[in-house]
């Protein structure tokens, strides 16, 4: 069986923005029932879900990952919006495929396809 991604995750020093960055761009709900704040999000059955919570040693964090989003153009003027940056506009990397990253508040970065 090859391997496949079953969760992502993003650690940051304020987890609680992050979690409301990440909610406001691409609509996630978190449960937050974790005493270290913590949150838990669903992939809603089509996607892969995650946790967003703090670094481990209250340093800038980690993350990478794509996520697909039915209008990459909004979602990116939603991260402008919201404090992120877009570091790379949409590009046709192969026929049919665009791509496009940005930086969340803290500077991690995340594809868009």
């Amino acid at each position: 069986m090859a391997s496949h991604v079953i969760h992502v995750e993003v650690l940051g020093k304020d987890a609680r923005a992050l979690q409301g960055f990440y909610g406001d761009v691409f609509g996630w709900s978190f449960d937050t029932d974790d005493p270290t704040g913590y949150g838990m999000f669903d992939g809603d059955g089509d996607g892969i879900g995650g946790g967003i919570g703090p670094s481990n040693d209250g340093g800038a964090g980690h993350v990478t990952f794509y996520v697909h989003t039915d209008d990459a153009a909004a979602t990116l003027a939603t991260v402008e919006a919201r404090g992120g940056r877009v570091l790379m506009p949409l590009t046709e990397v192969m026929p049919g495929t665009m791509i496009a990253l940005f930086a969340d508040p803290e500077g991690h970065v995340v594809g868009l396809m």
